[in-house]
């Protein structure tokens, strides 16, 4: 009998919960006990090794069988909660009161601010409550902190998750399909009111440093132009080209897509807020720029419109359910084989697993070259054959 620990971290996205479902499932099935951890990394960190009380125990871990799943897979997000914790760059200024008198590591994060290294203690924690089996969903950066717990001994089978589809290694992670569906069908939606009005629309998508999602929603839904990360675009160019599309529009209006880490030539990208542990600001407004751009360039009315969280809120699509079943039922297949370190993934269409260490060794962007039109800010997909089904 293994004890084997579940959590999901970074952001919320459709298709977790039938994936935390059908390894409480499998584990259960097979004599093996299963504790979700909740809060991701948080769960962890927070958890204090002196507590007695179940109550407050169950804040941060809590036992799971068939009965607790039975009815999750129904709804998006995780029941388990979530958070973007990262026990490696804890800032000193928010280090749990029972962990105050620890001696830690410290060193500098990416913004140079003082972070501490509270690793021992989630090492301590793992042990304490007999986990024998970590099964972290997440995106690199989450998975990035689960391949530290393999170094630090800790057996781990890893699950990518993450609407941006970036994580290096897989071409496809949980929440992708679902996030491009929500984004054609309200770039579908806001059709009506584009036409109506004969407005140009500029539509904001998720997708952090990866044009992923501007670019197949664009290229699904029939958009006018589409704003990557990968490409910095020019206002006046972008400006000419879109009111060539909405003059050649017999309902006078046109549309285009913007990926949230876009920018201007010369530009940067747009962020705000406190650095999260893993060193990332929020991103998002590059849209209103475009929009307010557009509006003085071509003395037209804009709509805009940031679809953001609406891309990974809801139940998951039919793709994002297959997938996310199957990625449990690998990860479940990997733990009975005693395979530890280990990422499953899909490749070229055919399921597959990789060293957990792949994720850091790249960074999966836009094939430019093959699927973008850089001179027209467009998708350019002609050669298909060969390609991934989501052509990344």
């Amino acid at each position: 009998m293994l004890r084997i620990g579940v959590l999901t971290g970074g952001g919320d996205v459709p298709g977790l919960n039938p994936c935390i479902k059908q390894i409480v499932n499998r584990a259960v099935d097979a004599g093996h006990k299963v504790y979700g951890i909740r809060r991701g990394w948080a769960g962890l960190l927070d958890y204090d090794l002196a507590e007695k009380d179940k109550e407050k125990i169950a804040k941060w871990v809590i036992p799971l069988d068939k009965q607790d799943v039975r009815k999750v897979d129904r709804s998006g997000g995780t029941f388990l909660h979530t958070s973007r914790t990262n026990p490696n760059n804890v800032l000193l200024d928010r280090v749990p009161e029972h962990l105050a008198d620890m001696e830690v590591p410290h060193h500098k994060d990416k913004h140079d601010r003082d972070v501490g290294d509270y690793t021992e203690h989630v090492m301590k924690v793992l042990g304490h409550l007999g986990i024998d089996v970590l099964i972290p969903i997440g995106g690199d950066d989450t998975l990035s902190y689960g391949e530290r717990m393999h170094r630090e001994g800790m057996k781990v089978v890893a699950i990518p998750k993450t609407m941006d589809n970036d994580v290096y290694g897989t071409d496809y992670c949980i929440g992708f399909s679902t996030a491009v569906t929500r984004s054609v069908q309200f770039i579908h939606n806001l059709r009506t009111s584009s036409g109506s009005h004969e407005r140009i629309a500029v539509v904001e998508l998720f997708g952090r440093n990866s044009g992923e999602t501007s670019l197949i929603a664009a290229y699904l839904a029939g958009v006018d132009r589409a704003l990557i990360s990968e490409v910095p675009f020019d206002p006046k160019r972008l400006a000419e080209l879109i009111m060539e599309d909405k003059l050649e529009n017999p309902s006078n209006y046109a549309m285009l897509t913007v990926s949230e880490g876009a920018r201007l030539i010369e530009g940067e990208i747009i962020q705000s807020g406190e650095a999260d542990a893993f060193g990332h600001q929020k991103l998002g407004g590059i849209g209103a720029v475009v929009g307010s751009m557009l509006k003085d360039l071509t003395k037209q009315s804009i709509i805009y419109q940031q679809v953001a969280y609406l891309m990974r809120s809801g139940a998951p699509d039919s793709l994002d359910l297959m997938v996310a079943a199957n990625y449990a039922q690998m990860a479940m297949s990997l733990v009975e084989q005693g395979r530890f370190g280990r990422m499953v993934a899909l490749q070229r269409g055919l399921y597959t697993d990789i060293n957990m260490s792949t994720i850091m060794q790249g960074v999966k962007r836009v094939n430019v070259a093959e699927l973008y039109d850089v001179g027209q800010y467009r998708p350019k997909v002609r050669h298909v054959f060969g390609m991934p089904m989501f052509l990344m």
